[in-house]
Formats: C-alpha cells, sequence, structure tokens
C-alpha cells in the first residue's frame, strides 16, 4: 500500500508552514503567535500542559477556527479562509481527540466514508450502480480493504464500531482519516484512554505510516513518553504561547518547558 506518486515533483520548501498564527475568542486568547513548520516525511509533536491551545492549532490548520492574524501556507500557498472541506481536498487529514465514528456502521463502511472526499461519480451512477459508477465504488472498497490489512483490524472489518473495543474504534478511526489519501495527518491525542498494550500498537501504526506509507504527520498528544520516542522535532505551548521548539532532547532540557509541567518553584527544586 503506497501513499506516494512516482511521477510527483519534489517539493521545495516545507509541506506546512504555520506563521505567527494569533486565534482569539472574544477576549480570550487561544493561540498567541504559534510558528512551526513541517517537511515531507516529517513527523511533528505539538505537546503542552490542558488548555495550551493544542487542538486550536489542528483547528485553525483545517480552517475549522479562522485566526485573526498570521498566516498558514501548504505547499508554499495560503490556505487562510478557504472551506474545511477545500483544506481536506489539499491532502490535509485528522483524526479527532474524541472518538467520531458511525457506531452502528461497519468497520468497512466507516473507513469508506473517508473516500468520499476522492470519489467523482455522481449520485445518478452511485444509485444504479452500472459502468463508471460500479468501477470506482469497487476501486475505493479494495483501497479500504488495503487500509483494513494495513491497520490489521481484518477479523473485525464486518463488525458495527460500536462494538468493538476502545484501542480498535481508535484504529478504524485513524483508517478513515488514511482513506482520505492524505500528504499530511493531524493526529489529535491517538493514544488517549489507551492501555500500554494499544499505546504501543498505535506507536507501531503511526511509525509504519511515516516509513511505509510516506505521510507527514502532526501530533498532539500527552503521552510524554510516546512523543520523546517517536517524534522528530516539538513545539511546545503553554497558554497558547510558544515556549520552545526542538529536537526531543532539547525539548526535555528546556527550563521554560520543565517550568511549564512541573510549575516554577517545583522545577527550581528539581534543578
Amino acid at each position: 500500500m503506497s501513499n506516494q506518486d512516482a511521477t510527483a515533483s519534489p517539493l521545495v520548501g516545507p509541506l506546512i508552514e504555520v506563521d505567527n498564527v494569533t486565534l482569539r475568542f472574544g477576549g480570550v486568547t487561544a493561540i498567541d503567535g504559534v510558528s512551526f513548520h513541517v517537511t515531507e516525511g516529517e513527523l511533528f509533536a505539538v505537546i503542552g500542559p490542558n488548555g495550551a491551545g493544542k487542538t486550536s492549532v489542528f483547528n485553525s490548520i483545517s480552517q475549522v477556527y479562522r485566526p485573526q492574524e498570521g498566516d498558514i501556507r501548504w505547499k508554499g500557498e495560503s490556505i487562510m479562509g478557504q472551506r474545511p472541506d477545500a483544506v481536506a481536498g489539499l491532502g490535509i487529514a485528522r483524526t479527532f481527540q474524541n472518538i467520531a465514528l458511525f457506531g452502528q456502521m461497519t468497520v468497512i463502511d466507516n473507513i469508506l466514508t473517508g473516500r468520499h472526499i476522492r470519489m467523482t461519480g455522481n449520485w445518478f451512477q452511485g444509485m444504479k450502480w452500472f459502468g463508471a459508477g460500479k468501477r470506482e465504488e469497487l476501486e475505493n472498497r479494495e483501497r479500504v480493504e488495503d487500509i483494513i490489512d494495513f491497520l490489521e483490524i481484518q477479523q473485525w472489518r464486518k463488525f458495527p464500531v460500536a462494538l468493538l473495543p476502545y484501542g480498535i474504534q481508535k484504529r478504524v478511526e485513524l483508517g478513515r482519516a488514511l482513506a482520505m489519501d492524505p500528504e499530511l495527518l493531524l493526529l489529535d491525542e491517538p493514544v488517549a484512554g489507551m492501555n500500554l498494550e494499544e499505546t504501543e500498537d498505535m506507536a507501531r501504526f503511526i511509525l509504519d505510516i511515516r516509513e511505509e506509507l510516506g505521510i507527514s504527520m502532526i501530533l498532539v498528544e500527552h503521552d510524554m513518553g510516546l512523543v520523546m520516542d517517536i517524534a522528530d522535532r516539538i513545539l511546545v505551548v503553554d497558554f497558547g504561547k510558544p515556549i520552545g521548539t526542538g529536537l526531543p532532547d532539547e525539548i526535555q532540557a528546556n527550563p521554560d518547558v520543565i517550568a511549564a509541567y512541573l510549575g516554577t518553584e517545583l522545577s527550581d527544586n528539581v534543578g
């Protein structure tokens, strides 16, 4: 299963750039001057205490929220002001902090909903299930089966997702995002609520997505062990402000990051 077009020209410059973005809700500033970039094939993490603005960064990239200041550029072109579905069509997919699946639908059908954005047939072709419409349906179902195999959820493929264990539901949601054939995947707390075994499985799949499919990722996660193990670079935000960007070792040694997580007085004592 490959996500890359061998004939595509190599990208010059970052895949996505978030440039001095500020997002306000009335008198509350959720994001305050956040800047970072992600290159092709990179696994970039955004961390911070609860309420730091991490998910707001994702919602700004996907244009669910419209920042008042700054710019967000995809392959050098601004995406500010575009509709969320148009942003998804560019190749930006996401998972959600809280599972957002259709509980009564099967695993296959849930993942198939992610193919909707890649389908070109009209409603008449789909209704008749004939000719081009039938071919497109079969091609998309084949793609879904590839994703099911990749995520090792074959045995649950025809089960309604509401009957599945939490960790498997998380994989199904990841599969739906992969079904959009993204170039950039936004993972919002992919291991939240998981036990150790489920977390290790998800970490393996995330690494496989980067190494086998070549998909760039931005990861928001509270599990610091996971982040430090798999991220290439990390951005730390606190109360919406960026307080550090760097390699995992650099972030772990950053005094501002330590203070944000442990509190200034406690971190002084630890040091």
